[in-house]
């Protein structure tokens, strides 16, 4: 099979109406992650390995991640951020793959959110053992219970399909998770101005962690990292609620 070009590869993996969905593509990958994964996958499209196999190495990579942050100092922040970068370019790949070789599938999809819960709740996980310095104490609670909200705050998102599929309604459209009520519609509009929740994504979260770890080895013990835990701990706590109501408060669940 020959390789493609960039324009061809790009016309059938990237597509307008998938780079231009509201929440439809990361803000890392619109800034470069994209521009990366188009030349990554023009050089494995004639690989052995099927889209799905790359899907399951991105899910090592992410659970590798939190692991590395089991290393204790800057090492293991950096290799916590790069690894979480590894997974976001394999998060792309997995599905250029399988629009370029039309080897889309239900299991592809499922495998993703299976992976992107496993893979961000890895990640706090390893968080908290490294707050406590690989103890199991009020810290390690605290990153296992960021680690739950996330998947909660991504269940309540995934539940609206199952919900509307079960009731034998099409997917809702992105008008729809507007809130019907106009102070709710406000507030909504203000939370996602300043973008507050997205610290508790995996990019931002590495990133935050990145920089706790450098901070912490100018500090004694590890404040910066703890303070890290908690703040996202907050953050993933709050969105658990704020989301529910959001969801509930508009037209998502409705025919």
């Amino acid at each position: 099979m020959s390789t493609p070009t960039l324009d061809e590869l790009r016309q059938v993996v990237q597509p307008a109406e998938k780079m231009q969905r509201r929440n439809g593509e990361h803000w890392a990958g619109l800034l470069y992650m994209r521009w990366i994964s188009l030349r990554v996958t023009r050089l494995l499209v004639n690989s052995p390995i099927t889209a799905n196999g790359y899907t399951y190495l991105m899910i090592l990579a992410g659970f590798g991640a939190g692991a590395a942050l089991l290393i204790p100092g800057v090492a293991g922040a950096v290799l916590g951020a790069l690894l979480i970068q590894v997974y976001l370019l394999l998060d792309c790949v997995d599905g250029e793959l399988a629009r370029w070789r039309r080897q889309t599938s239900i299991t592809g999809v499922y495998l993703d959110r299976v992976g992107h819960y496993l893979c961000e709740a890895a990640f706090l996980v390893g968080l908290g053992f490294r707050a406590a310095d690989l103890h199991f104490d009020g810290w390690t609670v605290l990153g296992f219970t960021a680690a739950l909200a996330v998947v909660l705050v991504k269940s309540e998102t995934d539940l609206v399909d199952v919900a509307r599929t079960r009731s034998g309604l099409p997917a809702a459209t992105d008008s729809a998770a507007i809130p019907r009520a106009r102070g709710a519609a406000k507030a909504r509009t203000l939370a996602s101005a300043f973008k507050i929740h997205r610290l508790i994504g995996g990019v931002e979260a590495s990133l935050l962690v990145l920089v706790a770890g450098i901070a912490d080895a100018f500090a004694t013990g590890r404040p910066f990292t703890q303070a890290a835990v908690a703040v996202l701990a907050a953050i993933a706590l709050a969105m658990v609620v704020l989301h529910f109501v959001s969801i509930v408060m508009s037209s998502r669940l409705k025919g």
